[in-house]
């Protein structure tokens, strides 16, 4: 292994820096930067990041961090290896459960809710033809369409398209601008670079560094590299194979059916590994119900 830093980009390197309990100033720092004078925040409690629904022939969800601040206000925050069908879909639904959860039980209830975010840090574009326009960050909330007036704010939903963001070190002109440079580069530096000398930044940088890793941690590193890396290598001969259809036939349904097989054929492969459903849901993007039914 030639890199000095994990990637942040599989399952062990994202919970790793942000979802440990000794790195939540981590998640902290990153948090109000994407949020800016939306939000400022002091403490967060980590969540169960498995969620049931009330009926048990509902659908569950996993999330990858799972958080609340100290007003009780809740964040989902998801890293997205692969783009899904029904991507956005899939975004609201998980957002309906730390909704439901604030339920109170009994007639006083006055379905007072604190605020929701669900936070994609996507290493996919939502649309092909939108891969020259270079807005990489979207936030969205419910809004008046005529007058664009925000009609509610405590239901937000940001989404941030990594391969758009191509600044370099010479471009970062905010503290949220070198955020996006460490998550899209860490694993290809060998130094900490001059633009990114802050402390929290200096404190990432020791978490991720592989050799002060245990060798549990270090097993369980190589373990998720590996996922990641095998993943890529189906896909990318799928879409390959796909490609070559789609020009044969003219569609393409060719290019995309084959990308969609081989996202489900790594995912038996893993599950017949004895690999965990929610490792490969955080590789696949495949819902905990279409791992179970592979």
């Amino acid at each position: 292994m030639s890199e000095r830093f994990i990637n942040p980009f599989t399952d062990f390197g994202f919970k790793k820096l942000f979802g440990e309990e000794s790195n939540k100033e981590l998640l902290i720092d990153f948090l109000n930067e994407l949020l800016q004078d939306k939000q400022h925040i002091t403490e967060i409690t980590y969540l169960k990041n498995e969620q049931m629904p009330n009926s048990p022939l509902d659908r569950r969800a996993i999330f990858d961090l799972y958080c609340q601040n100290d007003r009780g206000e809740k964040f989902i925050v998801e890293l997205q290896k692969v783009k899904q069908e029904y991507f956005k879909d899939r975004s609201i639904y998980y957002a309906t459960f730390p909704i439901q959860e604030q339920a109170v039980t009994g007639s006083d209830w006055n379905f007072k809710l604190e605020a929701v975010y669900t936070i994609s840090i996507m290493d996919f574009v939502f649309n092909r033809h939108q891969e020259g326009n270079n807005k990489f960050k979207h936030h969205i909330q419910l809004i008046d369409t005529e007058t664009q007036e925000v009609f509610y704010d405590k239901l937000t939903f940001i989404y941030l398209e990594m391969p758009k963001f191509n600044k370099t070190a010479d471009e970062l002109e905010t503290r949220f601008d070198k955020w996006m440079y460490l998550l899209k580069n860490l694993s290809r530096f060998h130094e900490v670079p001059p633009a990114l000398q802050e402390r929290i930044f200096k404190k990432l940088f020791d978490a991720a560094e592989i050799v002060k890793l245990n060798p549990k941690d270090q097993q369980a590193y190589r373990d998720s590299l590996k996922h990641v890396w095998d993943f890529n290598n189906v896909v990318n001969t799928a879409i390959k194979e796909g490609r070559e259809e789609g020009r044969e036939e003219g569609r393409e349904e060719g290019r995309e059916e084959g990308k969609a097989e081989a996202i489900r054929e790594t995912a038996r492969k893993m599950k017949a590994k004895g690999i965990d459903a929610s490792t490969i849901h955080s590789i696949t993007g495949l819902s905990t119900e279409e791992i179970e039914a592979l």
